[in-house]
């Protein structure tokens, strides 16, 4: 049976946390999953200090401790790059590994093709790759989860369950502000941008 790769993105850093924890209850093995998270907070603090201890003392705003919980030791590859046009993103199990590897294949000043490769080689279509690159840069938390085909149904469900945005729908509400796609020369968000951005969506937007 092939695998398949799953994704969603989460504009409460909670409902990631909570996505992540019904997955791995569901036997999905810590191993499988990839997180890709907005983290400005957590970047301005201590990083030299143990993965977990540092993520779990991580600000309000970005919530990387919330998304990681007790659990960021068990998510391997945890660690912190800056991205243009975003800034700093946390990044964590597979995903981590991933993005690195493209973001280094990336040419100088190409490095939207490390982001958005990244996703896209993991089996995410570029428009909805575009639209959760844009969505971590307004503070958004990507999972990426890969299964067996048989798993995906109820990983889709889990996201549903938890508040997972709806690619197409939040695409189109960015458009409506003028947005085309992920533009890495574009300004990175301020701390308080990203919270107007997570008052205007909350949980009342649609679904998946």
């Amino acid at each position: 049976m092939s695998r398949v790769t799953i994704t969603g993105l989460f504009d409460n850093p909670q409902d990631a946390a909570d996505a992540r924890r019904d997955i791995e209850a569901f036997g999905i093995s810590h191993n499988d999953i990839g997180l890709l998270a907005h983290g400005s907070e957590y970047a301005a603090r201590d990083t030299t200090s143990d993965s977990s201890d540092a993520a779990s003392g991580a600000g309000t705003g970005a919530g990387i401790g919330t998304v990681l919980g007790g659990g960021a030791g068990l998510l391997t590859g945890l660690g912190i790059m800056a991205i243009p046009g975003v800034g700093p993103i946390v990044a964590a199990g597979w995903l981590a590994a991933t993005l690195a590897g493209a973001a280094a294949g990336a040419v100088a000043g190409g490095a939207t093709g490390g982001l958005i490769g990244a996703m896209t080689d993991s089996g995410v279509d570029e428009n909805s790759a575009h639209v959760y690159a844009e969505g971590v840069r307004r503070g958004g938390t990507l999972l990426t989860v890969q299964v067996e085909e048989d798993q995906a149904a109820r990983v889709e469900e889990i996201f549903l369950e938890n508040g997972a945005v709806d690619a197409a729908a939040r695409g189109e509400a960015y458009r409506t502000s003028g947005w085309t796609r992920y533009d890495p020369a574009a300004p990175a968000y301020t701390p308080e941008e990203i919270a107007r951005e997570r008052d205007l969506y909350g949980r009342g937007d649609t679904r998946i």
